[in-house]
């Protein structure tokens, strides 16, 4: 659509406070000038993105778990103990279990953009 199309159509939407400022930092970071022009183009070309929260707890779970193991080893090493090669296997598995679904979901917002 060109910027001379009739737009003989209106729409009234009723915010929150917060929402309302929500909504003015996207628009104020967006770079548009209007926040008409703003609104189509999320409505038109913008994005809903949902994430499964038991799926995202389940990945905060595991990083904390590899921060932790992570912190043992070191705690270990720095205290002039030995870190043995099955530690630092264990790390590995560990993020790479983590890197699995990272990378799925980097997959699926990638495929937003085309």
């Amino acid at each position: 659509m060109s910027n001379k199309t009739k737009r003989s159509h209106s729409i009234q939407v009723r915010l929150s406070d917060e929402e309302y400022e929500a909504f003015n930092r996207k628009f104020t970071a967006s770079g548009m000038k209007s926040r008409s022009d703003f609104f189509r183009h999320m409505i038109f070309k913008g994005y809903i993105v949902k994430f499964n929260d038991d799926e995202l707890k389940e990945l905060l779970k595991l990083a904390r778990s590899i921060s932790n193991n992570f912190n043992q080893v070191a705690v270990r090493a720095n205290s002039g103990g030995k870190v043995y090669p099955e530690d630092i296997s264990a790390l590995r598995e560990g993020v790479e279990k983590l890197w699995q679904p990272l990378r799925y979901f980097q997959s699926q917002l990638m495929s937003l953009h085309h």
